[in-house]
Protein backbone atom coordinates (compact mmCIF):
# COMPACT_ATOMS: atom_id res chain seq x y z
CA UNK A 1 0.00 0.00 0.00
CA UNK A 2 2.81 2.09 0.61
CA UNK A 3 5.16 3.53 -1.61
CA UNK A 4 8.72 4.66 -1.69
CA UNK A 5 8.75 8.63 -1.74
CA UNK A 6 10.57 10.55 -4.72
CA UNK A 7 13.28 11.96 -2.72
CA UNK A 8 13.01 15.20 -4.67
CA UNK A 9 9.61 15.19 -4.46
CA UNK A 10 9.86 15.16 -0.79
CA UNK A 11 12.38 17.87 -0.18
CA UNK A 12 9.93 20.12 -2.27
CA UNK A 13 6.97 19.60 -0.20
CA UNK A 14 9.27 19.92 3.33
CA UNK A 15 10.96 22.85 2.55
CA UNK A 16 7.94 24.38 1.35
CA UNK A 17 6.22 23.71 4.61
CA UNK A 18 9.23 24.95 6.67
CA UNK A 19 9.27 28.25 4.60
CA UNK A 20 5.71 28.54 5.47
CA UNK A 21 6.98 28.69 9.41
CA UNK A 22 9.41 31.02 8.58
CA UNK A 23 6.77 34.10 8.00
CA UNK A 24 7.79 34.63 3.99
CA UNK A 25 5.69 36.85 1.85
CA UNK A 26 5.05 33.91 -0.02
CA UNK A 27 3.19 31.99 2.46
CA UNK A 28 -0.18 31.96 0.46
CA UNK A 29 1.14 30.36 -2.44
CA UNK A 30 2.84 27.37 -0.88
CA UNK A 31 1.04 25.98 2.19
CA UNK A 32 -1.01 25.91 4.68
CA UNK A 33 -4.17 25.82 5.84
CA UNK A 34 -5.45 26.04 9.77
CA UNK A 35 -6.80 22.79 9.76
CA UNK A 36 -4.07 20.07 10.27
CA UNK A 37 -5.42 17.41 7.80
CA UNK A 38 -6.04 19.78 4.92
CA UNK A 39 -2.44 20.08 2.88
CA UNK A 40 -2.31 23.08 0.49
CA UNK A 41 0.22 23.20 -2.21
CA UNK A 42 1.14 25.15 -5.40
CA UNK A 43 0.57 23.94 -8.78
CA UNK A 44 4.60 22.89 -9.19
CA UNK A 45 4.51 21.05 -5.81
CA UNK A 46 1.14 19.09 -7.00
CA UNK A 47 3.11 17.98 -10.11
CA UNK A 48 6.37 17.43 -8.33
CA UNK A 49 4.50 15.54 -6.13
CA UNK A 50 3.23 12.90 -8.62
CA UNK A 51 -0.44 13.72 -7.66
CA UNK A 52 -3.00 12.48 -9.80
CA UNK A 53 -6.94 13.17 -9.31
CA UNK A 54 -9.75 10.55 -9.61
CA UNK A 55 -12.99 9.02 -9.24
CA UNK A 56 -13.45 5.31 -7.37
CA UNK A 57 -14.61 2.84 -9.10
CA UNK A 58 -17.70 0.38 -8.92
CA UNK A 59 -15.56 -3.23 -9.22
CA UNK A 60 -16.41 -6.82 -8.80
CA UNK A 61 -13.98 -7.72 -5.99
CA UNK A 62 -13.58 -11.27 -4.45
CA UNK A 63 -12.63 -12.36 -1.19
CA UNK A 64 -9.95 -14.83 -0.28
CA UNK A 65 -10.13 -17.51 1.87
CA UNK A 66 -7.02 -19.32 2.45
CA UNK A 67 -6.26 -22.80 3.48
CA UNK A 68 -3.99 -25.90 3.11
CA UNK A 69 -4.04 -29.37 2.42
CA UNK A 70 -2.08 -32.02 1.25
CA UNK A 71 -2.86 -34.18 -2.68
CA UNK A 72 -4.73 -37.67 -1.58
CA UNK A 73 -5.86 -40.65 -4.14
CA UNK A 74 -9.32 -41.69 -4.55
CA UNK A 75 -9.28 -45.19 -3.74
CA UNK A 76 -10.18 -46.23 -7.17
CA UNK A 77 -7.11 -45.02 -7.83
CA UNK A 78 -5.16 -46.63 -5.79
CA UNK A 79 -4.21 -50.43 -6.07
CA UNK A 80 -3.11 -53.56 -3.99
CA UNK A 81 -1.26 -56.06 -6.00
CA UNK A 82 -1.28 -59.92 -4.59
CA UNK A 83 -0.66 -62.75 -6.40
CA UNK A 84 -3.24 -65.31 -6.09
CA UNK A 85 -2.28 -68.88 -5.06
CA UNK A 86 0.81 -67.53 -2.89
CA UNK A 87 4.36 -68.02 -4.41
CA UNK A 88 7.74 -67.11 -4.38
CA UNK A 89 9.01 -63.91 -6.40
CA UNK A 90 11.87 -65.16 -8.81
CA UNK A 91 12.15 -61.48 -10.24
CA UNK A 92 10.94 -57.81 -10.14
CA UNK A 93 12.48 -54.44 -11.86
CA UNK A 94 9.62 -52.56 -9.39
CA UNK A 95 10.96 -49.33 -7.08
CA UNK A 96 9.08 -47.06 -5.42
CA UNK A 97 7.90 -44.24 -8.00
CA UNK A 98 8.34 -46.51 -11.42
CA UNK A 99 6.18 -45.67 -14.02
CA UNK A 100 4.15 -48.76 -15.28
CA UNK A 101 1.79 -49.07 -18.03
CA UNK A 102 -1.29 -51.30 -18.64
CA UNK A 103 -0.62 -55.13 -19.27
CA UNK A 104 3.06 -54.83 -18.13
CA UNK A 105 4.67 -57.84 -16.45
CA UNK A 106 5.82 -56.64 -13.16
CA UNK A 107 7.24 -59.48 -11.33
CA UNK A 108 7.28 -63.57 -12.05
CA UNK A 109 6.64 -65.68 -9.45
CA UNK A 110 7.39 -69.91 -8.81
CA UNK A 111 5.66 -72.55 -7.08
CA UNK A 112 5.23 -76.25 -7.46
CA UNK A 113 1.43 -75.72 -6.93
CA UNK A 114 1.23 -73.50 -10.32
CA UNK A 115 3.08 -77.29 -11.81
CA UNK A 116 0.10 -79.20 -10.30
CA UNK A 117 -2.58 -76.67 -11.34
CA UNK A 118 -1.65 -77.17 -15.07
CA UNK A 119 -1.67 -81.13 -14.69
CA UNK A 120 -4.68 -80.96 -13.04
CA UNK A 121 -6.31 -78.85 -15.93
CA UNK A 122 -4.82 -81.06 -18.68
CA UNK A 123 -5.90 -84.59 -17.00
CA UNK A 124 -9.56 -83.31 -16.14
CA UNK A 125 -9.76 -82.29 -19.76
CA UNK A 126 -8.86 -85.49 -21.38
CA UNK A 127 -10.87 -87.05 -18.64
CA UNK A 128 -13.82 -85.12 -19.58
CA UNK A 129 -13.26 -86.24 -23.14
CA UNK A 130 -13.19 -89.62 -22.50
CA UNK A 131 -16.64 -89.23 -20.34
CA UNK A 132 -18.41 -86.97 -23.16
CA UNK A 133 -17.62 -90.09 -25.64
CA UNK A 134 -18.77 -93.02 -22.77
CA UNK A 135 -21.93 -90.58 -22.28
CA UNK A 136 -22.84 -90.30 -26.33
CA UNK A 137 -22.31 -94.19 -26.57
CA UNK A 138 -24.44 -94.76 -23.94
CA UNK A 139 -26.86 -92.95 -25.16
CA UNK A 140 -27.11 -94.53 -28.63
CA UNK A 141 -26.97 -97.82 -26.71
CA UNK A 142 -29.98 -96.80 -24.32
CA UNK A 143 -31.89 -95.49 -27.63
CA UNK A 144 -31.30 -99.31 -29.26
CA UNK A 145 -32.61 -100.63 -25.27
CA UNK A 146 -29.08 -102.30 -25.36
CA UNK A 147 -28.63 -100.37 -22.41
CA UNK A 148 -30.69 -99.46 -18.80
CA UNK A 149 -31.17 -95.78 -18.32
CA UNK A 150 -29.47 -95.93 -14.84
CA UNK A 151 -26.01 -96.74 -17.06
CA UNK A 152 -26.94 -93.97 -19.60
CA UNK A 153 -27.77 -91.34 -16.27
CA UNK A 154 -24.21 -92.49 -14.57
CA UNK A 155 -22.53 -91.65 -17.82
CA UNK A 156 -24.13 -88.14 -17.80
CA UNK A 157 -23.27 -87.79 -14.55
CA UNK A 158 -19.42 -88.80 -14.60
CA UNK A 159 -19.14 -86.45 -18.07
CA UNK A 160 -20.95 -83.12 -16.11
CA UNK A 161 -18.39 -83.72 -13.40
CA UNK A 162 -15.59 -83.77 -15.40
CA UNK A 163 -16.79 -80.32 -17.16
CA UNK A 164 -17.34 -78.81 -13.75
CA UNK A 165 -13.60 -79.76 -13.17
CA UNK A 166 -12.11 -78.58 -16.15
CA UNK A 167 -13.64 -75.32 -16.35
CA UNK A 168 -13.02 -74.98 -12.43
CA UNK A 169 -9.74 -75.11 -13.27
CA UNK A 170 -9.56 -73.11 -16.21
CA UNK A 171 -10.53 -70.37 -14.23
CA UNK A 172 -7.74 -70.61 -11.44
CA UNK A 173 -5.06 -70.62 -14.41
CA UNK A 174 -6.71 -67.46 -15.33
CA UNK A 175 -6.51 -66.32 -11.93
CA UNK A 176 -2.70 -66.71 -12.08
CA UNK A 177 -1.59 -65.22 -15.52
CA UNK A 178 -1.68 -68.84 -17.27
CA UNK A 179 -3.73 -68.76 -21.17
CA UNK A 180 -5.88 -72.25 -20.55
CA UNK A 181 -5.96 -72.54 -24.32
CA UNK A 182 -2.69 -72.87 -25.48
CA UNK A 183 -1.86 -75.12 -22.57
CA UNK A 184 -0.61 -78.70 -23.98
CA UNK A 185 1.89 -81.46 -21.88
CA UNK A 186 4.99 -79.81 -23.62
CA UNK A 187 4.58 -76.07 -22.06
CA UNK A 188 3.49 -76.72 -18.78
CA UNK A 189 5.41 -73.72 -16.40
CA UNK A 190 6.75 -73.70 -13.30
CA UNK A 191 6.50 -69.61 -13.15
CA UNK A 192 3.76 -67.24 -14.01
CA UNK A 193 4.15 -63.74 -14.66
CA UNK A 194 2.00 -60.77 -12.68
CA UNK A 195 0.54 -58.17 -14.94
CA UNK A 196 -0.20 -54.49 -14.30
CA UNK A 197 -3.45 -53.81 -13.93
CA UNK A 198 -3.54 -50.00 -14.36
CA UNK A 199 -1.58 -47.05 -15.92
CA UNK A 200 0.75 -45.02 -12.77
CA UNK A 201 3.35 -45.68 -10.73
CA UNK A 202 4.52 -47.52 -8.15
CA UNK A 203 4.33 -46.54 -4.41
CA UNK A 204 5.44 -49.29 -2.46
CA UNK A 205 7.17 -52.62 -2.38
CA UNK A 206 6.59 -55.21 0.24
CA UNK A 207 8.53 -58.23 -1.25
CA UNK A 208 12.05 -58.89 -1.91
CA UNK A 209 13.64 -61.61 -4.58
CA UNK A 210 13.26 -65.39 -2.91
CA UNK A 211 10.67 -64.50 -0.49
CA UNK A 212 7.55 -66.10 -0.10
CA UNK A 213 4.14 -64.69 -0.55
CA UNK A 214 0.95 -65.50 0.30
CA UNK A 215 -2.07 -64.77 -1.51
CA UNK A 216 -3.72 -62.24 1.29
CA UNK A 217 0.07 -60.16 1.01
CA UNK A 218 0.12 -57.13 -0.76
CA UNK A 219 3.26 -56.90 -2.39
CA UNK A 220 2.81 -53.91 -4.47
CA UNK A 221 0.76 -50.80 -4.25
CA UNK A 222 0.38 -48.76 -7.74
CA UNK A 223 -1.57 -45.49 -8.31
CA UNK A 224 -3.38 -43.66 -10.89
CA UNK A 225 -1.91 -40.52 -10.70
CA UNK A 226 -4.82 -38.98 -13.54
CA UNK A 227 -7.57 -38.43 -11.24
CA UNK A 228 -5.47 -37.26 -7.91
CA UNK A 229 -7.24 -34.41 -5.95
CA UNK A 230 -6.26 -32.03 -3.29
CA UNK A 231 -8.12 -32.31 0.32
CA UNK A 232 -8.11 -29.00 2.04
CA UNK A 233 -8.91 -28.36 5.71
CA UNK A 234 -11.10 -25.25 6.35
CA UNK A 235 -11.76 -23.60 9.16
CA UNK A 236 -15.84 -24.49 10.35
CA UNK A 237 -16.52 -20.20 10.22
CA UNK A 238 -15.52 -20.81 6.62
CA UNK A 239 -17.82 -23.27 5.60
CA UNK A 240 -21.18 -21.61 4.51
CA UNK A 241 -18.64 -19.36 2.08
CA UNK A 242 -18.25 -22.60 0.17
CA UNK A 243 -19.77 -24.36 -2.92
CA UNK A 244 -18.96 -26.81 -5.67
CA UNK A 245 -17.70 -25.71 -7.98
CA UNK A 246 -15.36 -23.18 -6.46
CA UNK A 247 -12.08 -22.11 -8.07
CA UNK A 248 -8.99 -22.61 -5.91
CA UNK A 249 -5.72 -21.61 -6.64
CA UNK A 250 -3.06 -24.20 -5.11
CA UNK A 251 0.31 -23.85 -4.85
CA UNK A 252 3.51 -25.29 -2.63
CA UNK A 253 5.74 -23.22 -0.36
CA UNK A 254 8.45 -24.31 -2.69
CA UNK A 255 7.08 -22.51 -5.41
CA UNK A 256 4.47 -20.03 -4.52
CA UNK A 257 4.61 -18.52 -7.71
CA UNK A 258 3.17 -21.59 -9.83
CA UNK A 259 -0.48 -21.67 -9.22
CA UNK A 260 -2.60 -24.42 -10.09
CA UNK A 261 -5.98 -24.04 -10.97
CA UNK A 262 -8.66 -26.62 -9.38
CA UNK A 263 -12.38 -26.24 -8.60
CA UNK A 264 -14.05 -27.85 -5.16
CA UNK A 265 -16.01 -30.67 -6.23
CA UNK A 266 -16.77 -32.52 -2.71
CA UNK A 267 -17.83 -30.60 1.02
CA UNK A 268 -17.67 -32.98 3.49
CA UNK A 269 -20.96 -32.94 5.79
CA UNK A 270 -18.82 -33.92 8.93
CA UNK A 271 -16.32 -31.93 10.82
CA UNK A 272 -12.63 -33.54 11.66
CA UNK A 273 -11.07 -33.47 15.75
CA UNK A 274 -9.53 -30.08 14.70
CA UNK A 275 -13.01 -28.76 13.89
CA UNK A 276 -12.30 -28.26 10.26
CA UNK A 277 -14.04 -29.47 7.22
CA UNK A 278 -12.80 -31.53 4.41
CA UNK A 279 -13.19 -30.24 0.65
CA UNK A 280 -12.13 -31.68 -2.00
CA UNK A 281 -10.90 -30.48 -5.09
CA UNK A 282 -9.81 -31.45 -8.41
CA UNK A 283 -7.13 -29.86 -10.65
CA UNK A 284 -8.19 -28.77 -14.02
CA UNK A 285 -4.95 -30.67 -15.97
CA UNK A 286 -2.67 -32.98 -14.38
CA UNK A 287 1.02 -32.05 -12.91
CA UNK A 288 3.23 -34.79 -12.83
CA UNK A 289 5.08 -33.19 -10.49
CA UNK A 290 1.96 -33.97 -7.86
CA UNK A 291 2.31 -36.72 -5.55
CA UNK A 292 0.24 -38.55 -3.45
CA UNK A 293 0.74 -36.74 0.22
CA UNK A 294 2.42 -33.86 -0.58
CA UNK A 295 1.36 -30.87 0.97
CA UNK A 296 -0.17 -27.58 -0.72
CA UNK A 297 -1.36 -24.11 0.16
CA UNK A 298 -4.32 -22.82 -1.74
CA UNK A 299 -6.94 -19.53 -1.78
CA UNK A 300 -10.65 -20.19 -2.12
CA UNK A 301 -11.98 -17.62 -4.03
CA UNK A 302 -15.39 -16.29 -2.45
CA UNK A 303 -18.45 -14.97 -4.58
CA UNK A 304 -17.98 -11.54 -6.69
CA UNK A 305 -19.34 -8.79 -4.81
CA UNK A 306 -20.04 -4.71 -6.75
CA UNK A 307 -17.79 -2.77 -4.33
CA UNK A 308 -16.70 0.78 -4.63
CA UNK A 309 -13.38 0.54 -4.91
CA UNK A 310 -9.76 3.16 -5.33
CA UNK A 311 -6.22 2.14 -6.23
CA UNK A 312 -4.41 0.32 -4.11
CA UNK A 313 -1.95 3.06 -3.79
CA UNK A 314 -4.80 5.61 -2.72
CA UNK A 315 -4.81 4.15 0.61
CA UNK A 316 -2.25 5.24 3.19
CA UNK A 317 -2.18 3.56 6.44
CA UNK A 318 -1.02 6.03 9.47
CA UNK A 319 -0.71 4.71 13.58
CA UNK A 320 -2.80 1.57 12.55
CA UNK A 321 -5.26 3.75 10.34
CA UNK A 322 -6.39 3.68 6.91
CA UNK A 323 -6.50 6.98 5.36
CA UNK A 324 -7.05 8.62 1.78
CA UNK A 325 -6.67 12.27 0.21
CA UNK A 326 -9.57 14.07 -1.06
CA UNK A 327 -9.31 17.14 -3.94
CA UNK A 328 -11.14 19.84 -2.30
CA UNK A 329 -10.49 21.89 -5.33
CA UNK A 330 -6.57 21.73 -7.82
CA UNK A 331 -4.27 22.60 -4.82
CA UNK A 332 -5.97 21.79 -1.76
CA UNK A 333 -6.31 17.78 -0.47
CA UNK A 334 -7.76 16.60 2.68
CA UNK A 335 -7.13 13.09 4.58
CA UNK A 336 -10.23 11.53 5.63
CA UNK A 337 -9.79 8.37 7.73
CA UNK A 338 -11.54 5.26 5.68
CA UNK A 339 -12.41 1.86 6.60
CA UNK A 340 -11.37 -0.81 4.20
CA UNK A 341 -12.81 -4.17 2.89
CA UNK A 342 -10.99 -6.50 0.55
CA UNK A 343 -7.86 -5.90 -1.44
CA UNK A 344 -8.22 -7.20 -5.29
CA UNK A 345 -5.40 -7.07 -8.37
CA UNK A 346 -4.76 -3.86 -7.20
CA UNK A 347 -7.87 -2.05 -6.00
CA UNK A 348 -8.60 -1.60 -2.19
CA UNK A 349 -12.35 -2.06 -1.08
CA UNK A 350 -13.95 1.29 0.61
CA UNK A 351 -16.29 0.26 3.43
CA UNK A 352 -19.35 3.13 4.48
CA UNK A 353 -18.11 5.39 1.71
CA UNK A 354 -21.07 6.38 -0.07
CA UNK A 355 -20.04 9.97 0.33
CA UNK A 356 -16.94 9.41 -1.43
CA UNK A 357 -18.40 8.15 -4.92
CA UNK A 358 -18.82 12.12 -5.90
CA UNK A 359 -15.38 13.31 -4.74
CA UNK A 360 -12.02 13.32 -6.12
CA UNK A 361 -9.56 11.51 -4.71
CA UNK A 362 -5.79 11.09 -4.78
CA UNK A 363 -4.86 7.63 -6.65
CA UNK A 364 -1.54 8.72 -6.99
CA UNK A 365 1.06 10.73 -5.03
CA UNK A 366 -0.60 10.09 -1.60
CA UNK A 367 1.99 9.03 0.44
CA UNK A 368 3.95 11.84 -0.46
CA UNK A 369 1.35 14.10 0.91
CA UNK A 370 0.83 11.87 4.20
CA UNK A 371 4.77 12.57 4.88
CA UNK A 372 4.04 16.73 3.48
CA UNK A 373 0.98 16.78 6.21
CA UNK A 374 2.59 15.20 9.14
CA UNK A 375 6.11 17.52 8.53
CA UNK A 376 3.86 20.51 9.02
CA UNK A 377 2.49 19.51 12.19
CA UNK A 378 5.59 18.50 13.56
Amino acid sequence: MKKLVNKFSLLVIILALQACGSGETDQKDKNLEQNSTTLSLSSEQVKNAGIVVNRGEIKKISSIIKVNGKIEVPPQNMVSVSVMLGGYLKSTHLLPGTKIKQGEVIAIFEDQQYIQIQQDYLTSQEKMNYAKKEYERQKDLNQSKASSDKVLQLAETEFKTQQIAVKSLYEKLKLIGIRPEGLNESNISRSINLYSPIDGFVSKVNVNIGKYVNPSDVIFELINPTDIHLALNVYEKDVSKLFVGQKVKAFTNNSPEKKLDAEVILISQDLTKDNNVIVHCHFKSFDKELLPGMYMNAELEVLSNNAFTVPEESVVNYEGKNYIFVAEDANSFQMKEVKVGITESGYTELMEAETLKTQDIVTKGAYNLLMGLKNKSD
